[in-house]
């Protein structure tokens, strides 16, 4: 929060002063931008959300995303100024041609994170909520705040008859060549897609936080010089009450500890049998011979009883056996392992257990073993949630363009980023943990904003004026495209900003989307003329 904050802002402020050029603008963008991030952090206070690690990047996402409805407007605004138009008239033009195409991208992108609540991470359905509810409070105050003190505030746009003059060139070499784009992003993106299996799906905990968290730095020494932080814990069941002086069970007790030993993931083995062990070898003169588990069951009661009463007052060995002296406890302390590796060492002991073990079958359950199964099942909630978010913003273009062709081919530009995105995550990182499963749906409802804005520009100059599929291009890119442009750049730039946080979920979570957001922009302009 310290860095992130303010440098989010100064990308956003730089890149929105560089479009607008001017005070009056930029200062009703940051007004919309900053009260959108209180209201939305106030209504998660009052709701009694949790600041959590991936929560925190709520902020940072709100100020990127609400710059997009800002700019759309002020940029037709001013280019309304600019043909001399009055400041009241210009902003009802504006309105009229944004108004509802930023009601849809708002939408869409409060649909994209509202299905992070599919995720198994409570903090990510937190995190999907109050973005948001910020980018609707954006939508809100961007139609009428914004627009408001834009007017009562001195414009200093002049008026010119050319403007955007690099737009229509761009504009031109794009129609010219749309085959040659067409056919190279095509081939981008399926050679990027293709790419996408060879990610796995995999976490190291630990590596959540860099080396400026000191946790990290004194985890590692831990790990390297001490012992390991991760554990799985077992709790055999005896069966009967007071069996865990059984010769039976604690054979096979004895059994799982001494094969546990032996695995490479495993640093230490902590079970009551060896104080079992140790306490014969003690009460027969410290012989090494009797280094062995007591083999009569009242003998075993016995050494129980008098190592508990040996204890220093107010201890018990409630924390290796249960009241009943039915089950005890057993732990084994591990080496870091990734999610993957985790859960292959859990079904490997159990199904060892399975075969050698029966009497005292169970799983094991530690907070590493849970993570490592959240992050499995989160992927496959998140595909249930852009699944519904995929069907619920197609339905809404098909109707908001009045097209259900135009509908139905918008969802190119839409998935391809995330496709590509992934593909290019594989050759940067190759897992795909609990914070880069999210991102389909985070940005299946960001990118929209670019096709929406297009598509709805280009059907105006189709519908209204009449002009043919390459001249409405043309009016498409000199409306919309310097705004797409701008809005672009706060998006990467916003999300690589939340790339440099020190909390690992956050970082590639900012990497990834601005790498979508990158590939949405370019597949958009690459397929406009078709």
């Amino acid at each position: 929060m310290t860095h992130l904050l303010p440098l989010a802002l100064l990308v956003i402020v730089v890149a929105v002063l560089l479009q607008l050029r001017g005070l009056v603008g930029t200062l009703a963008t940051m007004l919309v931008i900053l009260l959108s991030v209180i209201a939305a952090m106030g209504t998660a206070g009052w709701f009694g959300v949790p600041l959590t690690g991936p929560l925190m990047s709520a902020p940072t996402i709100i100020m990127t995303l609400a710059v997009a409805d800002c700019v759309h407007i002020l940029t037709n605004w001013m280019q309304g100024l600019r043909r001399g138009r009055e400041k009241g008239p210009a902003m009802a033009e504006s309105l009229r041609i944004n108004l509802a195409p930023i009601f849809l991208t708002s939408v869409t992108t409060a649909i994209g994170f509202l299905t992070l609540n599919f995720s198994e991470a409570p903090p990510f359905g937190h995190l999907g909520t109050v973005s948001a509810v910020g980018v609707m409070i954006a939508f809100a105050l961007s139609v009428t705040f914004l627009p408001a003190l834009a007017t009562l505030l001195p414009s200093l746009v002049r008026e010119r008859r050319q403007h955007n003059h690099w737009m229509p060139r761009l504009a031109d070499w794009v129609i010219r060549r749309r085959d040659r784009l067409l056919i190279g992003m095509g081939a981008a993106l399926l050679a990027l897609v293709a790419l996408v299996p060879m990610n796995e799906i995999n976490d190291v905990f630990v590596h959540y936080f860099d080396e400026r968290i000191r946790f990290r730095t004194d985890t590692d020494f831990i790990a390297d010089n001490l012992t390991g932080i991760y554990f799985i814990d077992y709790s055999p069941d005896s069966g009967e009450k007071g069996g865990v002086a059984s010769p039976v069970y604690q054979r096979q007790i004895e059994a799982l500890a001494d094969w546990l030993r032996t695995r490479p993931e495993v640093v230490h083995v902590n079970t009551i049998t060896d104080i079992f062990k140790r306490l014969n070898r003690n009460l027969h003169g410290d012989a090494d011979a009797w280094y062995r588990l007591p083999e009569q069951r009242d003998l075993a009661a016995q050494y129980l009883l008098l190592y508990e009463m040996s204890l220093p007052y107010g201890l018990d060995l409630n924390n290796q056996i249960d009241i009943d002296k039915r089950a005890t406890r057993l732990t084994a302390t591990l080496h870091t392992l990734s999610t993957r590796e985790m859960l292959a060492f859990e079904r490997r002991v159990y199904d060892w257990m399975a075969r050698n073990t029966p009497d005292i079958l169970t799983y094991g359950a530690s907070p590493t073993v849970m993570f490592s199964h959240i992050g499995m099942r989160n992927i496959r909630s998140m595909l249930g949630g852009t699944v519904i978010a995929l069907v619920l913003i197609s339905l809404l273009l098909m109707m908001a363009l009045k097209s259900r062709r135009y509908g139905l081919v918008s969802l190119i530009p839409n998935l391809a980023p995330a496709g590509m995105a992934f593909g290019a995550w594989a050759l940067i990182d190759g897992e795909i943990g609990l914070g880069v499963s999210v991102v389909t749906a985070m940005t299946l409802g960001i990118v929209v904003d670019d096709t929406v804005h297009f598509l709805s520009k280009y059907l105006r100059a189709r519908r209204e004026q009449g002009l043919d599929a390459a001249q409405a291009v043309r009016y498409a890119f000199e409306t919309v495209g310097v705004a797409l442009w701008v809005t672009s750049i706060a998006l990467i730039g916003g999300f690589l900003v939340l790339a440099t946080s020190s909390f690992g979920l956050n970082a590639a979570m900012g990497l990834l989307v601005s790498i979508a957001a990158r590939q949405g922009s370019a597949k958009r302009e690459a397929g406009s003329p078709r």
